[in-house]
């Protein structure tokens, strides 16, 4: 889940109206047949091979909320030795994440490269670099990866500039 979707900056008739818009969102991904992972783990196995694929709710730095609990989505599969974290938030990496646990590689979004910025061949530079030190592509930390994707919409300004939208494929290799 991302911050948007725990309905945190509406204004709402009572808390119980909230906490049902948030119950709705999760029933719709349950309506189609979509497994919300939330702080937990599931492991999928091929000829022998496990992935883990983890996620947590969103975690994130103020005033973002931290609803994640990546203890409690990592328990009973410590031993694992792939482990994929799905964490919406970038800075998670960072904090909870990067040289305090053995997951190989996180994906996140949130920062929609802040849908402006300059991709010009190796060069790329957005504002939210400076709100993010992650804020899109491939981050490696020894051992460990980061991926922050651009995402497909959009906060505010219903456009990019110079941001292009993104679906990302990546192909995992021994």
């Amino acid at each position: 889940m991302g911050n948007h979707d725990y309905g945190d900056y509406g204004k709402w008739k009572s808390d119980e109206r909230k906490q049902a818009n948030f119950e709705s969102i999760k029933y719709f991904y349950k309506k189609i047949d979509f497994k919300l992972l939330l702080n937990e783990a599931v492991i999928f196995e091929k000829e022998g091979e496990e992935i883990a694929i983890v996620g947590v709710e969103n975690w994130g730095k103020p005033p973002f909320k931290q609803y994640g609990d990546l203890k409690k989505a990592l328990k009973g599969i410590e031993k694992n030795p792939f482990k994929i974290l799905l964490s919406h938030d970038p800075s998670h990496w960072n904090e909870e994440v990067a040289d305090k646990t053995n997951i190989t590689l996180t994906l996140s979004g949130h920062t929609h490269g802040m849908q402006a910025g300059i991709n010009i061949k190796s060069k790329n530079w957005s504002p939210i670099q400076y709100k993010y030190k992650h804020w899109a592509g491939l981050y490696k930390h020894f051992n460990q990866y980061l991926y922050v994707t651009r995402g497909l919409g959009w906060m505010g300004f219903p456009g990019r500039l110079g941001m292009r939208p993104e679906i990302t494929f990546m192909e995992l290799h021994q």
